[in-house]
């Protein structure tokens, strides 16, 4: 046989003695098309890889080569390297497979630590049997990797710290990619949770890396998320406006002009809510909350809702206002303080002339009232009168709605009516000193004017004869409000009328000590 046919043959022994590597090499190819389709963030490793198998296959290849070519100790050092590293990329081929692709088709997320560490022992255990085949005793290994594993702990403390702190928080749940953090005066999307760090993306487009010890002794907040609840992060968009408007008005405004909004990225559910943060010297601050669905575009988002808001207040009226000191120097002589009183007398006369109550009083006389009358507004909710009261005085309503209950000993509490518009309540409280019949709250923002007994005193006692109509009022509202004309014939109730008005005329009398 000559020389060079002895070269081929000998080579070829050795190629087909190899030919599960090239087996290997077919799946490497198949996996790595896969991977590249399936999962575009892992190309890098991926290809990184395969070009690993690659160079370690034609280093396997060399290596019979150069035994071939009588380079036996280049050789075979070359061959057993070769292998050892094909066995390192397939190992990672198929890591990379299963952990990457597989597994998540299968909706099996498991965490990115635990394929690491499952590709790390696997490499682990492929050297040990590379090793015990080689013919090395195993247990000096074991002995002499336990001194240098403990030489390395010590030195490497803190690495390790940052390793198990990254394990730790992902084991836990405490955070995971994609939740929105603030630590400290970072905030942004967690992008990575390694081995030694998490990675932060902040708005700024900047890459944030924070060791994992460090996550695991601090304090951080995580935007957004609530159990059992959509990804959504409360906002709050403050502005203020002066006290020329009630609470009540500025409120309704600015929900009704949020509230189904349409507002890109404003949540429907929880309903947005306005509320009354505080009373400043210059202006009420107030605070719009809602619920912002993408956490990233959180600024834009606010300014949408500022802008609706300041849109809604200009339609009514009302105007924004910043903080601020004034110091208003106004010459208030003789005609200032008589227009303003002018102003606040004619809004009084006003609210008296549409009452049928005040109709009896001559124009002197309605002009001592308005004067007497005491501003009193009330907010959504407030109770203006509570049965069973003693208060002697009456509320004239200007504007605002109140409901009117009747409350039975249980304590239980039934509506019977509701007042609109203009109208008084509390006469006979006022007229008679008698307890108050019924609770009235308010439904709305209720602005309301309250004459009390001694702003009556005078007008009675100077026109004693005004008790006898006044009664005569009170009997006909009375009977009004309890139907009675409906059951009754009008002589019975004619005579009734008459019992009612001098019992009242009576009460009149002696509460306000008329002769």
């Amino acid at each position: 046989m000559s020389q060079s046919e002895k070269f081929f043959n000998d080579f070829g022994n050795f190629a087909l003695h190899h030919i599960q590597f090239s087996f290997l090499l077919i799946i490497s190819i198949v996996l790595t098309i896969s991977l590249w389709l399936k999962c575009p963030h892992d190309r890098k490793t991926v290809i990184t890889s395969l070009i690993l198998y690659f160079v370690a296959f034609g280093s396997l290849m060399l290596s019979g080569l150069l035994i071939t070519l009588h380079f036996v100790s280049l050789g075979n050092g070359l061959h057993e390297a070769s292998i050892l590293f094909c066995g390192f990329a397939v190992i990672r081929i198929l890591g990379l497979y299963l952990f990457h692709l597989i597994l998540p088709l299968c909706r099996v997320n498991l965490l990115s630590i635990i394929g690491d560490l499952s590709v790390f022992g696997a490499y682990a255990a492929w050297l040990m049997i590379y090793l015990h085949e080689a013919g090395l005793n195993l247990s000096e290994i074991v002995v002499t990797s336990s001194v240098l594993t403990a030489v390395l702990a010590f030195s490497m403390q803190d690495t390790l710290g940052n390793i198990l702190s990254g394990l730790s928080l992902q084991l836990d749940n405490s955070i995971k990619l994609g939740d929105w953090v603030e630590i400290d005066n970072v905030k942004g999307r967690v992008s990575e949770v390694r081995w030694r760090y998490t990675a932060i993306e902040t708005r700024n487009w900047e890459m944030v890396v924070i060791p994992n010890s460090l996550l695991m002794k601090t304090k951080f907040t995580i935007h957004g998320r609530r159990k059992n609840q959509p990804l959504q992060w409360r906002r709050w968009v403050r502005f203020d406006v002066g006290y020329d408007f009630l609470s009540g008005q500025v409120i309704e405004t600015v929900q009704n002009a949020i509230i189904n909004g349409h507002i890109k990225n404003v949540a429907d559910t929880p309903i947005p809510n306005c509320i009354l943060m505080a009373l400043n010297p210059s202006a009420a601050n107030y605070a719009l909350r809602y619920w912002l669905t993408d956490i990233e575009a959180d600024d834009s988002t606010d300014s949408a809702v500022r802008s609706r808001i300041y849109a809604a207040l200009q339609r009514a009226g009302m105007d924004l206002t910043c903080p601020q000191q004034n110091i208003h120097l106004t010459y208030k002589d003789d005609t200032y303080q008589q227009n303003k009183h002018m102003l606040f007398f004619k809004e009084r006369m006003e609210a008296l002339n549409q009452l049928e109550l005040f109709n009896v009083l001559n124009d002197s006389e309605m002009t001592e009232v308005a004067e007497k009358l005491v501003y009193t507004p009330f907010a959504h909710g407030d109770t203006i009168m509570r049965q069973g009261e003693i208060a002697n005085w009456l509320f004239i309503i200007k504007t605002g709605t109140a409901d009117i209950f009747l409350e039975a000993p249980n304590s239980e509490r039934r509506l019977i009516s509701s007042t609109n518009g203009r109208c008084f309540l509390g006469e006979m409280g006022l007229m008679t000193g008698a307890p108050r019949s019924a609770t009235v709250i308010a439904k709305t923002d209720v602005i309301a004017y309250r004459l009390d007994k001694e702003s009556f005193q005078d007008i009675l006692t100077k026109r004693p004869d005004l008790a006898n109509e006044i009664s005569k009022l009170l009997v006909s509202r009375l009977f009004s409000i309890n139907n009675l004309q409906q059951q009754i014939d009008s002589e019975t109730r004619a005579k009734m009328m008459s019992e009612q008005q001098n019992s009242f005329l009576l009460q009149i009398k002696g509460f306000f000590g008329l002769a």
